[in-house]
């Protein structure tokens, strides 16, 4: 895909800064560069130039690098122009770039945009880009750092390979066999084929979602009323981020709070106290979003002392033990996990601990890459489409359920084009990108 204009816009971060890049992608950025410059200068070799206006007024003296396409990061010719990082440097030569005939502002992820359309990357890595610049937390980075880097296309591209094979093999025994007559062999090592390539992607597809490093571990604090969930929330994330008070029913609705901890994000949700009847009618809607809320949660942490809600992963606190108090403290440390008092900060870094050892469990592992939720609905549209082919000797119709994987195995890389998604994607890249 050719485009005829080219686009500009400022690539570096806030102003102002030491150094501000500007940068240009299109069919005219070599054109605008020597009208900047009044000179041609070698491709990929780094000038110290005088950048002047329409007027011939100097702007700036900077660092200008010229990059010819198609081998650059769009496809396209790129310039770069590495100027003094001031909002009137930088103003002046935008308006200068926009006087001239074929340029305009980019649009919001429009350079990875071009990059996408041109072969540059494909969709599993621009995705992995866009998560790279919203990355906050080491996790998320080294997860994103993977996808952006080809680590999932790579492997993406090996189950291509396997099964354009496996519907070559699937022509060949049609064309070389009278169709009723269809070896048992040729069927057999077509169906183990098609079962061991879908239990490959199966194994991917078992992995925690990226949406837990993406979005934090959902960490639900819950238990009766005054039970002291708030004040361990307050504890964990240190600050007051929930009301706290003596008085029983203080929080109504759920306290959502986003906190990294040792470099893996977390939201933790503080809870409405779990009773049985109440009255009142806000505090009874405010008990049905605990519940809910506990529910949906990666993991619990229960303040109780009766039994915790079913649930796969729940840590059992004692809380409040700085006050010690009453006949049954002996009966709650012997039901619990961890024994602790938020005000006083005893175990809390055990229970931190705690929560990072479950954590983990619930996190792809180290080097592994994770799968967001548009990737696994692609991969499980190629394991069902294998399963399908697995479970019928006709080799036409396996035949047409390896081009339904080849179709979905498209869908993944973005080869099969869905301008909307693609609109919606590249949209959350910043205007320099």
């Amino acid at each position: 895909m050719g485009y005829r204009d080219t686009i500009f816009a400022l690539s570096s971060g806030r102003l102002p800064a030491a150094i501000a890049v500007v940068r240009l992608s299109g069919p005219h950025a070599r054109i605008a560069l020597k009208l900047l410059i009044n000179k041609e200068i070698p491709d990929r070799s780094p000038r110290l130039v005088a950048i002047k206006g329409g007027d011939g007024a100097l702007l700036d003296r900077a660092l200008a690098i010229r990059f010819d396409g198609p081998g650059t990061a769009t496809g396209e010719d790129i310039v770069e122009l590495h100027l003094h990082g001031g909002r009137a440097v930088v103003d002046a030569v935008l308006a200068t770039l926009g006087a001239i005939a074929g340029l305009r502002p980019a649009e919001a992820g429009e350079f990875t945009r071009r990059a996408f359309d041109h072969g540059r990357l494909d969709l599993i890595e621009a995705e992995g880009l866009g998560d790279l610049l919203a990355a906050e937390t080491e996790a998320q980075r080294r997860q994103a750092i993977g996808q952006a880097g080809g680590g999932v296309s790579h492997q993406v591209a090996t189950w291509q390979d396997a099964a354009l094979n496996i519907a070559a093999r699937i022509e060949a025994a049609i064309d070389f066999s009278d169709e009723d007559d269809v070896g048992d062999a040729d069927v057999a090592a077509i169906h183990a084929a098609c079962a061991a390539l879908g239990g490959e992607i199966g194994l991917w597809l078992a992995r925690p979602p990226a949406e837990r490093l993406r979005d934090g571990i959902a960490v639900a604090i819950a238990g009766p009323p005054n039970a002291g969930k708030s004040t361990l929330l307050n504890a964990i994330v240190q600050r007051e981020a929930a009301i706290t008070s003596p008085i029983a029913g203080t929080t109504r609705d759920v306290v959502d709070v986003a906190v990294a901890i040792a470099g893996v994000p977390y939201r933790f949700l503080d809870t409405a106290g779990l009773r049985g009847d109440t009255d009142d009618a806000v505090e009874a809607i405010g008990i049905a979003r605990a519940r809910a809320a506990a529910a949906a949660a990666d993991l619990v942490i229960w303040l109780g002392d009766d039994d915790a809600p079913e649930h796969a992963a729940v840590i059992r606190v004692a809380a409040q033990s700085d006050r010690r108090d009453g006949p049954d403290w002996d009966a709650r440390v012997a039901h619990a996990d961890i024994a602790l008092s938020a005000v006083t900060g005893e175990n809390m870094q055990r229970l931190l601990d705690l929560i990072g050892e479950r954590a983990r469990a619930l996190l792809p592992r180290d080097g592994e890459v994770a799968l967001n939720r548009r990737q696994r609905d692609a991969l499980a549209a190629v394991a069902d489409s294998l399963d399908e082919a697995v479970r019928t000797r006709d080799l036409l119709i396996v035949a047409e359920h390896l081009r339904a994987a080849l179709g979905a195995f498209d869908r993944l890389t973005g080869r099969a084009r869905t301008e909307d998604m693609l609109d919606a994607l590249f949209g959350r890249f910043c205007i320099g990108k």
